[in-house]
């Protein structure tokens, strides 16, 4: 009896120094973030043009595609032409990109606003690319990844998440993707219909979060 509680007391021990440890090596803060039809809070960040800017600006939008992307990331500059792409498709239909980077400077020097600045001059950004140099929008929302996607769409004027995770499932090559997830899940919107595929996993770097 006595082994058999020693058993499970070190079986208990393990676990807890495996989840303590996959926990420093995600570094992602606390709490879940958005989930599937939660409704979210407007925000103002500052983007590329020295201007702020926040969703209440758009009073046209039916909802945006919300990225979270950087400049630095291998799978952020895969995605980069495609979220340029998706800006070109669904913008003028409702449903606009706001492009949001959240890393911490002080671990990606090239992620900084003046960087910002450089790469959406020098790839000629259709969109807003907005600095969340506190990260607390990351936070709110549970990004984890560049990029990380979320869709929303307005509910009765309030803004919900109707679709989060990858662009496509390729993030190698925009050819070889056979499933669009951003594309289906707006699409649906548009046409009225319920997002089949509202979660997927998002594919890239981890967030680079500001070390306490």
């Amino acid at each position: 009896m006595k082994k058999n509680a020693l058993l499970i007391i070190g079986i208990l021990a393990v676990i807890t120094i495996a989840f303590v440890n996959a926990k420093k090596l995600n570094d992602v803060p606390q709490g879940t973030g958005y989930q599937i039809g939660s409704e979210v809070s407007d925000f103002s960040l500052k983007n590329v043009d020295g201007k702020m800017v926040s969703l209440a600006d758009f009073n046209d939008a039916k909802g945006f595609i919300v990225v979270f992307t950087c400049n630095t990331c291998p799978y952020a500059k895969m995605y980069e032409q495609r979220t340029e792409d998706l800006n070109q498709m669904y913008a003028s239909k409702g449903y606009p990109v706001i492009a949001i980077n959240p890393n911490d400077v002080t671990q990606q020097p090239d992620d900084s606003y003046a960087k910002m600045i450089e790469r959406s001059n020098e790839k000629k950004y259709t969109f807003p690319y907005l600095y969340d140099e506190s990260q607390a929008i990351a936070t709110q929302f549970g990004a984890s990844r560049t990029p990380h996607v979320y869709i929303l769409t307005k509910d009765d004027s309030k803004l919900k998440v109707a679709y989060i995770g990858a662009i496509d499932n390729n993030a190698k090559d925009a050819g070889d993707a056979d499933v669009k997830y951003v594309e289906d899940a707006v699409n649906g919107l548009l046409t009225g219909k319920k997002v089949e595929t509202d979660f997927t996993k998002a594919v890239g770097c981890t967030i680079k979060w500001k070390k306490a």
